[in-house]
This record gives C-alpha cells, sequence and structure tokens, in this order.
C-alpha cells in the first residue's frame, strides 16, 4: 500500500509513522523548506499521551518536557492574584501531564519515522485527482505521485481540505480571538518568572511567559477581536494590540522578533460532516480542530493518527476502515469543540466580575474533590478510545 501523508507537524508526523508501522510505503510532503521552529507550550495528555504510550515514544517525550511548579496570574502592577498548582492538575489527570514545547514534540516524533518513510521539505500539492482505488497528487512544478490513500494533516488551513472538500469558509468557525508566539532573551523578565509560568490577569487580552532550558524567554499571546483576518505585520499587530498592558509586557513587546519568526493565527474551530472523500483522509487540526480555547489539539493529532491506523490494520477494507476511524473519533472531537467554546470566557474574562470569578476557580483547585470538577470544565471529559484499541477490544 502506497500512502502519502501531506503536512510534516504533529498530525502528519504521527500518522506518516503509524501507517509505515503497518507495512505501507510513505512519504511525507511539507510544503516549508524545513521543519518549523515556532510554536509554544503544550500541556500534553488526554488520547495522545495514551497512544504515545501505545507507540513507544511516551519516555522520550517527557525527557524534553518541562516541569513547572505553577501557573500564576498576576495584575499589571505583578501582583501575584491567584496561581493553580500544576501537581493539582496532574493528580486530577491521573499523573498523565507533561509540558512540552510543539517544536520539541516534533522533534520526538521525526525521530520516531522509519528509515523507510520518505521525508520532502518544500513540496506542495497543487492537485488531487480521484481514480479507482487510489489517488493522483500534483506538486508545485508538475511532477505527479500515485497513492492508495492521500492523509490530510496539514492543519486548519489545509491544501489538501481546499482541493478535495471545497473553500475554507464552508468549515471554518472562528472564535473571536487571535493568538501568537515568539521567543526572545531578557534576564530581567527571566529573573521576575523564575522557572514557572506567570500570566496576565488582564480583560480581552493575555500574555503569558514562562522560561526555557537556554534561559531564553517563551512567550504566548492571545486577544478578542471580531475580525479574523491575519495581519501583514504580525509583530506591528501584537505591538499595537497590547500596548497599553502593564507588568513585563511592554519589554516583551519591545524584544519581540521580526513577523516571520512568530507564529500568529486566528483561534478557530474546523467542523465537517464528512472527514473522508474517496481515497483521502483528513485528521487533526484539517477536519477537526478544537482550538486553542479547548486545548489538547496536539494530543488529538496524535489519537487520530492512532486510530486512523489502528483500523486500516484490523480492516481488510480501505472504505470501511476511514468510516470506523471517523465513527470512533468524531464523538470525542465533537465533545472538546464543545468544551473550548463554553469555556470561552473563562479562558479569557471580558469584565472585572468575570476575571473575579477565575481568581476564585483557580483558588479552589487545591479542595479535594474540586480539582477534578475545575479540571473537567477546562478540558472536557476523558475518553476511552485509545485504551479501548488498546487492549484489543472490537472497533
Amino acid at each position: 500500500m502506497k500512502v502519502a501523508v501531506c503536512g510534516a507537524g504533529i498530525a502528519g508526523l504521527a500518522a506518516a509513522e503509524r501507517m509505515s508501522s503497518l507495512g505501507a510505503e510513505v512519504v511525507l510532503l511539507e510544503r516549508a523548506p524545513q521543519p518549523r521552529t515556532q510554536g509554544y507550550m503544550i500541556d500534553f495528555f488526554g488520547a495522545g499521551y495514551d497512544a504515545a504510550e501505545a507507540v513507544g515514544i511516551l519516555p522520550a517525550i517527557r525527557d524534553v518536557g518541562y516541569n513547572f511548579d505553577e501557573a500564576s496570574l498576576v495584575d499589571e502592577e505583578g501582583r501575584r492574584r491567584a496561581a493553580v498548582r500544576y501537581g493539582e492538575i496532574d493528580k486530577a489527570l491521573g499523573g498523565r501531564l507533561c509540558s512540552v514545547m510543539r517544536p520539541d514534540l516534533e522533534a520526538v516524533l521525526r525521530d520516531n519515522l522509519s528509515d523507510d518513510v520518505q521525508v520532502r521539505f518544500g513540496a506542495s500539492l497543487t492537485g488531487v485527482t480521484h481514480h479507482g482505488e487510489g489517488v493522483t497528487i500534483t506538486l508545485a512544478g508538475g511532477e505527479t505521485l500515485e497513492a492508495d490513500l492521500l492523509v490530510g494533516a496539514d492543519g486548519v488551513h489545509s491544501t489538501v481540505r481546499a482541493l478535495v472538500f471545497g473553500d475554507e469558509a464552508q468549515y471554518l468557525r472562528y472564535l473571536g480571538f487571535h493568538t501568537a508566539a515568539f521567543i526572545f532573551d531578557a534576564p530581567t523578565i527571566r529573573e521576575a518568572i523564575g522557572d514557572n509560568v506567570a500570566l496576565t490577569d488582564t480583560i480581552d487580552r493575555q500574555m503569558g511567559f514562562y522560561t526555557l532550558r537556554d534561559g531564553r524567554i517563551a512567550v504566548f499571546a492571545v486577544h478578542r477581536t471580531p475580525d479574523p483576518g491575519l495581519p501583514d505585520d504580525a509583530r506591528a499587530a501584537l505591538q499595537t494590540s497590547y500596548a497599553d498592558l502593564g507588568w513585563l509586557v511592554p519589554e516583551a513587546l519591545q524584544r519581540c522578533p521580526p513577523s516571520q519568526e512568530i507564529y500568529y493565527d486566528q483561534v478557530a474551530q474546523i467542523e465537517m460532516p464528512r472527514w473522508s472523500r474517496n481515497r483521502v483522509v483528513l485528521i487533526g487540526d484539517a477536519c477537526a480542530a478544537v482550538s486553542l480555547l479547548a486545548g489538547q489539539g496536539a494530543s488529538l493529532a496524535i489519537g487520530a493518527a492512532y486510530v486512523l491506523a489502528e483500523q486500516l490494520r484490523r480492516t481488510s477494507s480501505v472504505d470501511r476502515a476511514l468510516d470506523f476511524y471517523e465513527r470512533l473519533w468524531r464523538p470525542v472531537i465533537e465533545e472538546k469543540q464543545k468544551t473550548g467554546r463554553d469555556a470561552a470566557n473563562q479562558f479569557l474574562p471580558t469584565s472585572s466580575f468575570q476575571l473575579w470569578l477565575r481568581r476564585t476557580a483557580l483558588r479552589s483547585v487545591w479542595i479535594p474533590g474540586v480539582n477534578r470538577r475545575v479540571v473537567a470544565a477546562m478540558v472536557g471529559e476523558p475518553d476511552a478510545v485509545i485504551a479501548m484499541l488498546r487492549s484489543g477490544s472490537d472497533a
């Protein structure tokens, strides 16, 4: 079986490894010229954690992970207003939580690829043609590839989805936020935040800071805006949107790198009536983005790759395997998407009263029995799909 995977991010890397483990001949296509270095810190747990354990890469992920004591909310005068200890969240998740930078997680997944997987950077898809039980893929420059299955794992703004399923506007639900992430060096900020996560306790906008192993500062930012359009100059947009925030924000904006070194995107979900067509199937954010508000996007991408591969392994018919994959995984995604939408105001308050409610909720996490309810409200209910497949239960 020949499988082409489009997108060498988390979903694509996980899918390529799993397809290769089935004995498939795999080519991994990525339009970027090299692995991306932009990204943010991920709290890795849930389905992807279970799948990583099943595949055997969990120790490597934990090796590149970070052990934070707490995440604190700090007001614009630098006063600590509330905090949540990571140990309490970890406890609520059964000890199955790891914080990891997105580029580091991708590096672990790349290292886990078989030598048989052909990885091609700088390869952009321009066309997909269905024929019988396969597809012809056209790349920029005119080269064509034949495959029995094309896996679209190329993110929220998926080229595969656009070519096969139609315009993005049909499927994208904009949630009213823009987000950004960047890295810089600032000893004064490093001294102020130490080895923990610090978040501004602010209305409609938030900037978070954490120190990386090499001493640099990683920043993520999110703000409300009714306009889904992305700016031409990400750096200028950040400096405008966060200009009047206090505490560490002015120095961070001053040290913000050029736009090409900034990750900047909409906060959005992708909702589709169908995830496959003929011999093309979508996974991860390409068909099921849950958004920053729900979190778990990386975890769900790895979980999706595992579920898809398991259905192909268990089922002689590719068409039935694609149906089973979607039947199993869609309820998981839809629940997480709803959790994300419901959590919008808690994630980024719109008033002083909502700020107070968020602080109160975080202060109560340590109370026995409360932490599980607070965590469930933030991340949704646990799912058992990966555990079921690992145990050998029928799909």
